[in-house]
């Protein structure tokens, strides 16, 4: 009978943005209140299963959303630059890609969105995150994995691990803040895929993420 092993994608936490900046990989974006609270929640989550190996983008929001969970399992946190957010040329506005679109001089950007011609082509995001997830299955064979990344990364990769269009509608993406998308494989078999969110109580906070 092969090994059953498991790979979860976890998305960060809340991020403390009170501009509402579209901030994809631009630094200093750190976890609010609500960020830290998420990210306790999912140590508790992944406490007491086997999980052998903890793997971030390098960005702030995913170091300090794996480090509680890292602590909890006694385990390193490995960076892994293919977790990072996916690109985007909008980075460091404060406006909605609706907004972008009333504007003439946005256009070049936007004639695409099935690529998206406006960031990293999905594929790409795709296969670069699914690198991760087989390197976590490899190192971690009969047990389980953290990775901790965006949420971008990880709904385009669900998708074309359930043989699904890439594109989308964002708003339509099941993916939480602090959410754990869960891959099985029986082998090196995807047996199948689920969602949880880990319970968790929000405190008081101001801020509000993207």
């Amino acid at each position: 009978m092969a090994e059953i092993t498991v790979v979860h994608l976890l998305r960060h936490g809340e991020v403390h943005n009170p501009d509402h900046v579209l901030y994809g990989r631009l630094p200093d974006y750190h976890l609010s209140a609500n960020g830290r609270m998420m990210a306790a929640a999912a140590a508790g989550f992944f406490d007491g299963r086997p999980v052998a190996a903890v793997f971030a983008s390098p960005l702030e929001r995913a170091q300090e959303t794996a480090q509680p969970v890292a602590d909890r399992l006694g385990l390193p946190i490995t960076t892994d630059e293919r977790l990072i957010e996916s690109a985007n040329v909008l980075e460091g506005t404060s406006v909605t890609l609706a907004s972008l679109a009333t504007n003439p001089l946005n256009w070049r950007y936007l004639w695409n969105p099935f690529t998206p011609s406006w960031g990293e082509p999905y594929k790409q995001v795709a296969a670069r995150v699914w690198q991760v997830v087989g390197r976590a299955r490899e190192t971690v064979r009969g047990r389980e994995a953290v990775c901790v990344s965006h949420q971008l990364p990880i709904w385009v990769t669900r998708l074309s691990a359930e043989n699904k269009r890439l594109w989308h509608n964002p708003s339509q993406r099941e993916c939480a803040l602090g959410s754990v998308t869960s891959f099985t494989f029986d082998g090196d078999n995807l047996a199948g895929v689920s969602y949880a969110v880990p319970p968790r109580q929000p405190v008081v906070d101001p801020d509000r993420a993207q």
